[in-house]
């Protein structure tokens, strides 16, 4: 039997005729992806994950942030605060308003509820012109008239009110009406009344608009009202605008789509090779051909792009509560980018379709008899140069080098540094996207040296499948961008990770362990508030706090604070200030970490936990600084610019010796930083007692912890439990996981498809009596490979990109990254993708002699 062959008519030359054709052929590729979509499952599940976290990522940065002027201005443009005892407040407030126009005025009071703490009372319009970030309703209503108040949440908890009940305060009986908090600052404790019910306010806050900004930005005082505290919100826009922030996710997103999609629709042309063929043996031409795959590309990426817009607002709203918590403002889960995510879904699709393009273009150019053989064409020598792709890297890394590290980013304008904000953020931007897309240019070459390197000596087994990497190598190459991408993403987060979070100046993680709490040693008498105690009601609270101690089964440690670290010279990554206190090296807390005194050298002025910080140049110890101007701005400390010299005699040391002792406690707010009580001997320090730490061998209670709550409200003390902030390792460790799982979804995809396209080459080999652990180590070596070169790849993309960026050298720029999580990503990551491919593999083709038809 002999099947003829005829050339295929030109359908295109008639204008109605091709569009008959085209519109067969889009049906085709229809009824091709609703009978295969089984087999594209893996595609559509990774490029709906990736629509999905762009979404998701796109959300969280629009609602993570708010204007920085917010709690202090709301939407106004300058505040003026007068003192309550202005005899002229009324005339005052009247002349200001009148010169500026609208304005909002914010009365408080401090005022006593009963035995506890006092409470600051409020009282403005619900509805002003600027406050309303300041002001927001949680349930019930606003008070309108004398006698009604409206109370935040923790206040209502901390006395037992409810709406509808009745508060005490100040000798008058409230009603309350409503739960009120503030949007911006979630953690502001007040009660609200009406506008006008203060009868005595402390301050009175007028918030005015831009016409006052513009005039009382140069002067800072208001012209016949000496008292007048004026202040305007400068440098608002110094950081990243969300925007651009948007910008960055969708540009990361949509390059990972894009890597997906080429990998994924370049075997799936290779699938389709036979139905291609017998499209073009009935007529279809080159055009019809390609159609068909740019068609199915439409269909998969808008699939993914819908299906991922669902999963990722689904995660997004399940996921509100916690960015509100993790920020401290209000979050309206609904105020959403769209115009952003109407973006996203369509170059999404777009992508899909450009990734179909090219796979299609070569398909098509297939002849028929070929194509219906199920056999593709045999490889053309190609000279492939590493120029494009080493030009393109360049390129990237010369704009990151010009987007001023982690200070332009954030806009800071300490020594030595520019800002930048969003122009360098774009220069940051571009400098990603080309350093990304130059790697992956180098993946293919990096094929074909893993190939060129492999031993004889190896098992044929791994020499089949590295030569099919290399045979394949368009298909491999778009499977190793991919995985490239995942790795580079994972090991950048660690890199930055460690640059801005691994300086010993800015500790970060959680405040306290579980077993430990802090108890102040001052009155609080509001919220940012504290007076001093006098020597009768710190004795009596020492006594009260050792008690307290002592019903839980742990100890107090008092803790003194007399100095506090700095650092000059050129800031670090916008770095420069020690954050935390330094407390006295008691013999006491000593003794309560095991530490004793033969571990400390002689002359050592400071011990810390804190790794690294022995070593930091330019440090300073000061002690005893005061002379706060009139303006409330402290002036510089000793060393500084503007300050006086770092000597003995102006309570400052320059080089203090700093020792490090494992055996401190790490918490932020855990004296895991202490000056020895030589130093406090010998410069003559005045330490005061700050509060104490009170330390359990054991993790506290819930009871425990209500108990010391309790015990705060009743003495009118601060008191501080553990609090659960992510520390390095939490980064490192999450964007490692994240960065495994991304690598380990692709791999699978394109070991899976790669091995599929390979069938044929199985099935000859099974016929000749391959063994199924030789399949096995096949499709174990392929993935190997394809992890191992894209864990070097990505690691080392990375590291050149945060290399350019901060221009320092590798060991400044990954030295912070922990070793494990290198270890992890490139030992871990092939190592898994061999025993996956090794597990999911070796079964036996179902048909040897031939290939089935589809």
């Amino acid at each position: 039997m002999s099947i003829a062959l005829r050339e295929p008519p030109d359908l295109d030359a008639d204008p109605g005729s091709g569009i008959v054709a085209r519109r067969a052929v889009i049906r085709w590729g229809w009824r091709l992806f609703r009978r295969e979509w089984r087999q594209q499952l893996l595609v559509l599940g990774l490029l709906t994950v990736a629509v999905a976290a762009t979404i998701w990522g796109a959300s969280v940065v629009t609602n993570s942030q708010i204007p920085p002027s917010y709690p202090t201005f709301g939407t106004g443009a300058a505040r003026v605060t007068l003192p309550g005892s202005d005899p002229q407040l009324a005339a005052d407030i009247a002349m200001i308003a009148g010169r500026w126009g609208p304005a909002d005025l914010i009365e408080e009071q401090n005022v006593t509820a009963g035995a506890r703490q006092s409470v600051q009372l409020r009282a403005e319009g619900p509805h002003g012109h600027y406050n309303a970030p300041l002001l927001g309703l949680v349930s019930g209503t606003y008070p309108a008239g004398p006698g009604q108040v409206a109370l935040t949440s923790q206040v209502a908890t901390r006395y037992g009110a409810h709406v509808g009940g009745t508060w005490h305060a100040a000798g008058t009986t409230w009603q309350v009406t409503g739960i009120v908090a503030d949007p911006s600052t979630l953690a502001d404790q007040f009660a609200l009344v009406a506008s006008g019910q203060i009868r005595h306010p402390g301050q009175v806050i007028m918030l005015l608009g831009p016409a006052a900004a513009q005039e009382l930005l140069s002067d800072q005082t208001v012209p016949g009202v000496p008292a007048a505290n004026v202040s305007v919100p400068t440098q608002q826009e110094s950081g990243v605008s969300p925007a651009v922030q948007i910008l960055v996710v969708e540009v990361l997103g949509l390059a990972f789509i894009g890597l997906l999609s080429v990998a994924s629709f370049s075997v799936l042309a290779q699938r389709r090779l036979r139905a291609l063929g017998m499209l073009g043996a009935i007529g279809a031409t080159e055009r019809n051909l390609r159609l068909v795959m740019i068609a199915g590309g439409l269909v998969v990426g808008a699939t993914a792009a819908l299906a991922g817009t669902v999963l990722g607002l689904v995660a997004w709203f399940a996921y509100a509560p916690t960015v509100q918590r993790d920020t401290g403002h209000a979050v309206d889960a609904a105020h959403l980018p769209w115009w952003a995510f109407a973006i996203g879904i369509l170059l999404a699709i777009a992508t899909s379709a450009l990734a179909s393009r090219r796979p299609a273009k070569t398909m098509a150019a297939v002849p028929v008899v070929t194509a219906l053989s199920g056999r593709p064409a045999p490889p053309k020598a190609a000279h492939r140069s590493a120029l494009p792709g080493v030009i393109v890297l360049a390129v990237g890394l010369a704009c990151l080098a010009s987007a001023g590290g982690l200070n332009g980013l954030a806009g800071y304008n300490g020594p030595g540094s520019s800002g930048g904000g969003n122009g360098q953020t774009l220069f940051l931007l571009g400098g990603l996207v080309a350093a990304i897309t130059g790697v992956c240019l180098l993946a293919p070459l990096a094929i074909s040296v893993l190939a060129a390197g492999a031993a004889p000596r190896l098992p044929v087994a791994i020499r089949i499948a590295l030569r099919d990497l290399v045979r394949y190598r368009a298909r491999s190459g778009a499977a190793l961008a991919a995985t490239t991408f995942a790795v580079f993403l994972a090991m950048g987060i660690c890199v930055v990770a460690s640059i801005k979070f691994d300086s010993p100046l800015n500790w970060i993680g959680p405040d306290l362990s579980n077993s430990q709490v802090t108890v102040g040693a001052s009155q609080s008498s509001g919220p940012g508030q504290s007076t001093p105690l006098s020597n009768a009601q710190l004795a009596t609270l020492t006594t009260r706090v050792n008690t307290l101690a002592a019903s839980l089964h742990a100890s107090a440690v008092p803790l003194e604070s007399p100095s506090g670290l700095y650092q000059v010279g050129p800031a670090a990554h916008g770095v420069q200030n020690f954050t935390g206190e330094v407390y006295v090296a008691t013999p006491q807390l000593l003794a309560t970490y095991g530490i004793k005194a033969s571990q400390i050298a002689p002359g050592t002025d400071i011990l810390t936990m804190r790794p690294g910080l022995a070593g930091e140049p330019h440090m300073e110890m000061t002690w005893d600084i005061g002379g706060v101007s009139d303006s409330s701005i402290p002036p510089p400390p000793p060393g500084f610019a503007g300050g006086t010299p770092c000597t003995l005699s102006n309570h400052c040391l320059a080089s203090p010796a700093i020792a490090t002792v494992s055996s401190l406690p790490s918490g932020t707010s855990a004296p895991n930083t202490v000056v020895t009580e030589y130093a406090v001997s010998k410069y003559h320090m005045q330490a005061q007692l700050f509060g104490w730490l009170i330390q359990a061998p054991a993790p506290f209670t819930a009871a425990q912890l209500s108990t010391v709550r309790q015990f705060g409200n009743a003495n009118e003390v601060q008191v501080l439990t553990a609090t659960y902030n992510p520390s390095l390792a939490d980064f490192t460790r999450a964007a490692t996981a994240l960065g495994i799982v991304i690598a380990l979804s692709v791999l699978a995809m394109s070991v899976g498809l790669i091995r599929s396209e390979t069938a044929p080459d199985l099935r000859t080999l099974t016929a000749t009596g391959a063994s199924g652990a030789t399949r096995r180590l096949i499709t174990a070596a392929t993935a190997a490979a394809l992890g191992l070169l894209g864990a070097i790849l990505g690691m080392a993309g990375a590291v050149l990109a945060g290399m350019a960026w901060t221009h320092s050298g590798p060991t400044a720029t990954a030295g912070g990254v922990p070793i494990t999580d290198i270890v992890i990503l490139l030992i871990g990551l092939p190592l898994v993708a061999a025993v996956g491919g090794w597990l999911f593999a070796g079964r036996e083709p179902p048909t040897i002699a031939r290939q089935p038809i589809e």
